[in-house]
């Protein structure tokens, strides 16, 4: 798009546009509101149980029970989606990672529970094996590497278990090769073919993940790094070729992981590809922004508020956040 000609001043005030609420209002580019939000979620094992996750104020591990009611309430807000994270028992990590495939696993669990408080609900899940790896990677672990084919293997099997439990989002978060083509092919082949897939196309290998492996019971497991899977930082021509696969292979919706770090990339993907792009508001953009609020460094609404925007701005559909019930409350008015 070509630069538009500006007449020069004073013909043109650009102020005059800003002087009052109503103008700014009437001539904003951009919006925010619930329906742009996944509310990403942790459950947990027992009834009644909540959990606070201290590197993340005001996120809490919801029992089965409790997150069905959560869900109920988010709805209410108007936000149309969660996104369910199991913090898994460390018994049950294993090297096989059969856990993540048990049709009574937590996450299945959960989802039928949501989906029966609250059919209207979307339910995405997260596909990876990383709550059911003893070695904390999202794939299988031989001599030392991450093998790619046998972990789609393991995935297909997990996502065919969370669409069998109701699922109506998968989310495949792993970053091997191939998984999308495998895990479209496996629905169809099950009768799902209206599963949606929201694949995470562009995951980098970042460091702004820590509160997130906390909140799951994963800190301390990880043996090495994620750097052979997980995209490296510097690259953007990289993610463009991914999504390009991604949609190829039959996603329906592309996210970037990190957000705020990679507005860029956002952009990019929808400026080349013109599909729904989902960025993810990660633990460490989120933590950051409550730890600096309750510093009283910064004024956490307002920043929460600009920080959602900035997504839209970037062109996204949509956005994974913590920060969706506190938002929507706000938006509502």
């Amino acid at each position: 798009m070509t630069s538009p000609i500006v007449p020069p001043f004073p013909a043109s005030r650009l102020r005059r546009l800003r002087k009052s609420d109503a103008l700014r209002r009437l001539v904003r580019e951009n919006t925010l509101t619930s329906d742009d939000f996944i509310w990403p979620v942790f459950v947990t094992a027992g009834k009644g149980q909540r959990d606070a996750v201290v590197s993340m104020p005001g996120v809490e591990r919801l029992s089965v029970d409790l997150l069905a009611q959560a869900a109920k309430e988010a709805y209410a807000l108007g936000i149309p989606a969660i996104c369910i994270f199991p913090y898994t028992d460390p018994a049950l990590k294993t090297e096989d990672c059969a856990e993540a495939w048990n049709p009574d696993n937590l996450s299945n669990q959960a989802i039928r529970a949501v989906k029966d408080a609250v059919p209207e609900m979307q339910v995405m899940t997260d596909i990876a094996l990383d709550p059911y790896n003893i070695n904390g990677h999202d794939g299988y672990v031989v001599d030392g590497q991450i093998v790619n084919d046998q972990t789609v293997e393991a995935l297909v099997k997990m996502g065919l278990a969370q669409a069998e439990a109701g699922a109506d989002i998968l989310g495949p978060s792993d970053m091997m090769d191939g998984r999308i083509g495998a895990i479209r092919t496996a629905l169809e082949a099950e009768g799902h073919q209206n599963v949606s897939i929201l694949s995470y196309t562009a995951k980098y290998a970042s460091a702004f993940y820590g509160p997130f492996r906390d909140a799951v019971g994963a800190s301390g497991a990880l043996k090495g790094d994620k750097k052979t899977y997980q995209m490296d930082p510097g690259n953007s021509d990289e993610a463009m070729r991914l999504v390009a696969r991604d949609l190829s292979e039959g996603a329906d919706m592309i996210m970037v992981k990190p957000g705020m770090p990679y507005l860029d990339i956002c952009q990019r993907a929808k400026t080349e590809f013109g599909v729904p792009v989902f960025a993810y508001q990660v633990s460490g953009e989120y933590a950051m922004v409550k730890a600096a609020t309750q510093n009283g460094w910064i004024d956490g609404e307002k920043v929460m508020l600009e920080s959602l925007m900035a997504f839209k701005r970037a062109g996204c559909d949509g956005i994974l956040t913590y920060f969706a019930p506190e938002a929507a409350k706000i938006l509502n008015g």
